[in-house]
């Protein structure tokens, strides 16, 4: 079902099949997208997420599609062992991407991960399993220690965005920095804690990670192909 927000804009909500389980969320679409930012939320958080919702209506603004999505149904969600499964968060959103190269709305466009917490574990061994698939990825006070061994295998340019008074999260992405061999970045955001709930702080992490995903997402899978064809 899509809902017209206003002009060039609207929002379509959706359901992606994982097997036996649905995992539902909402793609929200500029009238002319310049990519598709796909978001994994940490634990306890889902598609409703404020904090999320923030960023994703900054890279909508920019001409960004977005897909919001809850990768556990909520029985799944209330067990912390599939909460922390970053296997199984990866794999699912896997899923999500083939059904967005797949969808006619996003088909051709270059795919960009954003994860948050655990989230950003789980984006990241997805990028590392689908190299070609995922222009970008950025990382909001995300725990890439739990992608630690998938990290050298990362070829996406990766943004690890973390609060400066974060003390143990920013040293786990200080680690994580070295072994990822991608173009990388980190930018601590001064006095922001591990929700950005400072004021301004939130605002900087949408406005940094809409400059990474418009940097690489520009341009479409399409456009590419035939290019190539042409050489």
């Amino acid at each position: 079902m899509k809902e017209d927000l206003h002009a060039g804009f609207c929002e379509e909500y959706i359901e992606i099949s994982a097997g036996l389980r649905k995992m539902r969320g909402s793609l929200g679409l500029p009238s002319e997208p310049r990519g598709v930012v796909a978001f994994a939320h940490g634990s306890g958080s889902g598609r409703y997420s404020p904090r999320n919702q923030l960023v994703a209506r900054a890279l909508q603004e920019v001409g960004l599609a977005t897909l919001l999505l809850d990768l556990l149904e909520d029985d799944e969600a209330s067990d912390r062992r599939k909460v922390f499964d970053i296997d199984l968060l990866s794999h699912r959103l896997e899923t999500a991407a083939d059904w967005l190269s797949l969808h006619p709305e996003t088909r051709g466009l270059r795919l960009g991960y954003f994860g948050a917490s655990t989230g950003a574990g789980a984006a990241l061994i997805a990028a590392a399993r689908q190299p070609a698939n995922v222009g970008a990825i950025v990382s909001r006070g995300g725990r890439p220690d739990l992608a630690w061994e998938s990290l050298p295998a990362v070829t996406s340019p990766t943004l690890l965005i973390v609060g400066g008074a974060d003390d143990v999260v920013l040293d786990l992405n200080r680690k994580a920095l070295t072994q990822l061999q991608c173009q990388k970045e980190l930018a601590i955001i001064p006095g922001a804690t591990h929700l950005f709930v400072e004021e301004g702080t939130l605002e900087e992490v949408a406005h940094l990670s809409a400059l990474w995903f418009t940097k690489f997402l520009e341009g479409s899978l399409k456009h590419e192909q035939h290019a190539d064809e042409l050489l």
